[in-house]
């Protein structure tokens, strides 16, 4: 069994948490498979709005599938989670992220 049957088996048997759908998220980027990436990863923040390691892979598959908008605006919603929770590194690689994100055009500040 593969790290994403395990945690889609957990997932199964009523184990939903943060921590588990960001999981499912970066195993599914992995993969090569975004788009199930963002449904996993919007849900660990719906869960827990201030997990910024969730809002930074969701800016990641967001920014896969071309929704560059909604990477910008994932990416500030996850600074200001790590402002909160005090992990200045998280903020810091976001803030890099969205920087080149804008200098490529794809998102207005």
């Amino acid at each position: 069994m593969d790290m994403v049957e395990r945690f889609e088996s957990l997932l199964a048997a009523g184990k939903e948490s943060p921590m588990l759908r960001l999981s499912l998220g970066t195993e599914y980027l992995k993969r090569d498979d975004p788009d199930t990436a963002i449904a996993h990863l919007a849900r660990a923040v719906e869960l827990d709005p201030d997990y910024s390691a969730a809002w930074q892979h969701l800016g990641r598959a967001l920014d896969a599938v071309e929704r560059a908008q909604e990477a910008a605006t994932a990416w500030r919603r996850g600074v200001e989670a790590a402002e909160r929770r005090g992990d200045a590194q998280a903020a810091k690689v976001m803030r890099v992220w969205l920087r080149r994100l804008e200098r490529r055009g794809a998102a207005a500040t």
